[in-house]
Formats: structure tokens, C-alpha cells, sequence
């Protein structure tokens, strides 16, 4: 066999798989929190090709098959905001997410002059928050978005380090 996994920038013909993809990545997140109505899982097609265009998004690909998936804007402060970063369940926990997740940093630097990252998951969300963490993510807020979810919010600075709030 023997394939390895490439990351590229998505297409439009990219949208529909990685929508199915997504659906499935994110009811571990809806079952966490009991909610399936949170917005990844009632996401159209035509709101992700919506995203396509405007920002950046890239996809890990199995051959033909889309196995990971992150996206990111840029405001016009130079914070990147990072979302949707999935990886198929079966190719969890070897690397790809941080594979990833640093693709993205360095396209988000060298074209949009991205000066700073941020990455929002739920409280609940180990996975992510030690993904995060281990990137040298750290936590600058804390949103309480209903009754059972908090919101957390962690940055770094484009060189690396991880962003410091101020007193």
C-alpha cells in the first residue's frame, strides 16, 4: 500500500467531501456537549463553498480521499482565526492534525501576513485543547455559549511563541 497523506489547498470539487467529513468529525463533539444542532453539523454545502473562496483552506488527502480539513481568515489586525480543523477518526492521534495545523500557520503567514493565531474548541474538548497546547497554543479567554458549553479561546504569536495576555 504504502500512500501517504498530502496537504493541499482545497478546490471547490473538495466542498461536498469535506462537508461529509466534517459531519462525521464533529458528532463526537455534539454527543460531549448534547447538542447536535451546533453549527458544523447543520453547515450546507453552499455555506462551505461560501468559505472556499474567501479564505484559506486546505485538505489532507489519502489518495483521492479527503481525510483532514482546516480553514482560516485573517482580519485586518493580522489575527488568523483558525476553525474546523477535523482529521478522519481512524487517522487520529498519528500526526496529521498538527500537520495540519502548522500548514496552515505558515500559508497564513506568508500570504495573508498573518501576525497571530487563534483556535476556539469547547471546554470539554481534550483532544484539542492538548493539540493546542501542544503547538504552543495558550488559553486568552473563556465564553460561555449556552448552558452546557464554554468556549476557549488560545493564541500565539506568529513566531511561535505562545501569546501572554496582559494584566
Amino acid at each position: 500500500m504504502g500512500m501517504s497523506v498530502t496537504i493541499s489547498a482545497a478546490t471547490e470539487q473538495d466542498a461536498e467531501q469535506i462537508l461529509k467529513l466534517q459531519f462525521l468529525c464533529y458528532q463526537n463533539e455534539a454527543e460531549l456537549y448534547g447538542d447536535y444542532a451546533i453549527e458544523p453539523l447543520t453547515q450546507t454545502l453552499d455555506g462551505l463553498r461560501a468559505e472556499l473562496d474567501p479564505g484559506c483552506v486546505l485538505v489532507a488527502r489519502l489518495g483521492d480521499e479527503v481525510v483532514g480539513s482546516v480553514r482560516a481568515s485573517v482580519d485586518a489586525e493580522g489575527t488568523a482565526r483558525i476553525v474546523k480543523l477535523i482529521v478522519h477518526p481512524r487517522l487520529r492521534r498519528h500526526g496529521l492534525g498538527g500537520r495540519l495545523l502548522g500548514a496552515i500557520e505558515e500559508r497564513l503567514t506568508a500570504e495573508r501576513s498573518a501576525k497571530r493565531y487563534r483556535l476556539f474548541t469547547g471546554h470539554r474538548s481534550e483532544g484539542s485543547l492538548r493539540l493546542s497546547r501542544k503547538y504552543g497554543y495558550a488559553q486568552v479567554g473563556v465564553e460561555a455559549i449556552s448552558r452546557r458549553q464554554n468556549l476557549i479561546t488560545l493564541e500565539k504569536d506568529a513566531a511561535g511563541q505562545a501569546f501572554v495576555a496582559s494584566a
